[in-house]
């Protein structure tokens, strides 16, 4: 069976509107003519009808734009010019923001339904505000406290003495103990927050268990993708700035500290008590070996081995990591090495051959 390209299909996506222009170049934050039209939705260039809004972040598609039937398009001012006639430009020096802002205007988050549901499993000892939705077979510790407007989803635990903050998004099948939550933290199927860390003592008879007994700290606006596990603490505390986004399946082993809107991407993995300093990236399957620090701004190549501090605002990649001009320029060295021993090894054979001739 084929099913029709949508976005924001009806089966799972609530939607507002109609909206006006206005509106649209408000949420923008962005400038549009004067006219007084209407759009019911959002789509790509290359699928948008009439009333309906696109965006351009890309000179890459330039030439869907000049073949789009979107009704506006959200747009840098440099490029406004190559807007198709009957389309609107909305203009913004961050096209790709404004698009974020307006697809989040025709498809707000649903809010929370009040009231927890029969099949949950609350301790009487917690607390739980009267706005907070708790989801089926969802369990919530003793002492537990879980802010307004909170979505707990189906089957997930909240650990004792755990708090969660105004506005979380905690999915199905998350659990979370030993933890305190911030505002507007989102964390994804699957994700694990606050069991064990990796800490154990190598003695004369085997490996000996070091109690862990720290706690992890997530940040406002933090989001923690699916099936994601962040260990707490061994003494100090686990904490992941305020506004950090992790991917799914990346670990974060305890004592890590992330700064402020740091990015980790899918399958890295980050080792006991290493700092990152605010607006780090460490793409993917990237591994930092433990008690490091990397500078602000820093980033982290996919697949980089990372064994030594990297400074604040360098690109490292390889592994082990190094900084990106030293790698490609060894990478070049090579490569240059290896044709002129494959153009000596050809002259060589051809030199035996006419040899041979001889």
């Amino acid at each position: 069976m084929e099913w029709a390209s949508v976005t924001g299909d009806p089966r799972f996506f609530a939607r507002t509107g109609p909206h006006s222009l206005a509106a649209v170049a408000e949420a923008a934050r962005g400038e549009a003519p004067p006219r007084r039209v209407r759009y019911t939705g959002i789509a790509p260039l290359q699928s948008a009808g009439p009333e309906e809004v696109s965006f351009l972040d890309n000179k890459r598609y330039l030439p869907a734009l000049a073949d789009t039937q979107a009704g506006a398009v959200i747009i840098h001012p440099d490029l406004a010019g190559q807007v198709p006639e009957g389309c609107v430009a909305i203009t913004t020096p961050e096209p790709y923001e404004g698009w974020a802002r307006v697809a989040a205007l025709f498809h707000p988050e649903p809010p929370a339904v009040p009231g927890i549901h029969p099949a949950a499993v609350v301790d009487p000892s917690a607390t739980i505000d009267p706005s907070a939705e708790i989801g089926p077979l969802a369990v919530i510790g003793a002492r537990a406290e879980i802010g307004a407007r909170c979505r707990i989803g189906a089957l997930a635990v909240i650990g004792d003495g755990v708090v969660v903050g105004a506005d979380c998004r905690i999915g199905p099948q998350v659990s979370v103990s030993y933890a305190l939550l911030g505002a507007r933290v989102c964390l994804y199927a699957g994700a694990r927050v606050g069991q064990d860390g990796f800490g154990f003592a190598i003695t004369g008879e085997g490996l000996l268990t070091v109690p862990q007994l720290g706690r992890v700290i997530l940040g406002d606006d933090v989001q923690v993708g699916a099936n994601s596990t962040i260990d707490r603490g061994s003494a100090q505390d686990t904490v992941i700035g305020a506004g950090s986004r992790l991917d799914n399946l990346v670990q974060i082993g305890h004592n890590v500290r992330l700064g402020r809107c740091c990015v980790v991407v899918a399958q890295a993995g980050i080792s006991g008590s290493t700092e990152l300093e605010d607006f780090v990236v460490v793409a993917a399957q990237a591994g930092l070996t433990g008690h490091l620090r990397i500078g602000r701004q820093a980033r982290i190549g996919a697949q980089a081995g990372v064994m030594a501090d990297v400074p604040p605002g360098q690109d490292v990649v390889g592994s082990p990591s190094q900084p990106v001009k030293a790698f490609f320029r060894q990478v070049a060295i090579l490569r240059r090495m290896d044709r002129d021993r494959s153009k000596a090894r050809s002259a060589r054979g051809a030199a035996e051959s006419e040899a041979g001739t001889d």
